[in-house]
């Protein structure tokens, strides 16, 4: 299931704006973010839409498409696969604290070079 996908954008406020107004029937909202930087809509089951700044470092590629594993092991096994089948690698996998406390994700490019994530965030089992 896709968890996230992130696009790019050229002027963050005006984006924030017109999705919160075209949202607005399918009832997605706002879910949080981070002023110039980066905005997140809930749309539903646990998945997010986000727009991001273009020129905001860290530098995003244009598209960013997050894919939510169902443990640490499949995260893993994803980014071996994908670097066996060409892809350059954007991230190891590991924990990334500074999303969420049980956040744990990898980062590859694929061969057009979008950035593709597989990630899991929630507690491991027995914690």
């Amino acid at each position: 299931m896709i968890d996230h996908i992130t696009i790019a954008v050229s002027n963050l406020s005006n984006s924030k704006l017109f999705y919160e107004k075209a949202f607005l029937p399918l009832g997605y909202r706002l879910a949080f973010g981070k002023e110039s930087v980066f905005w997140a809509f809930d749309i539903g089951n646990g998945c997010l839409f986000e727009i991001q700044q273009a020129d905001s470092p860290p530098p995003l590629t244009r598209v960013h498409v997050a894919f939510r594993a169902c443990g640490k092991a499949e995260v893993d096994a994803f980014h071996h696969a994908a670097l066996k089948a060409g892809a350059r690698d954007n991230g190891a996998p590991g924990p990334r604290l500074e999303y969420a406390p049980d956040y744990y994700a990898c980062f590859v490019l694929d061969p057009d070079g979008y950035n593709i994530e597989a990630m899991i965030n929630q507690p491991a089992v027995g914690s």
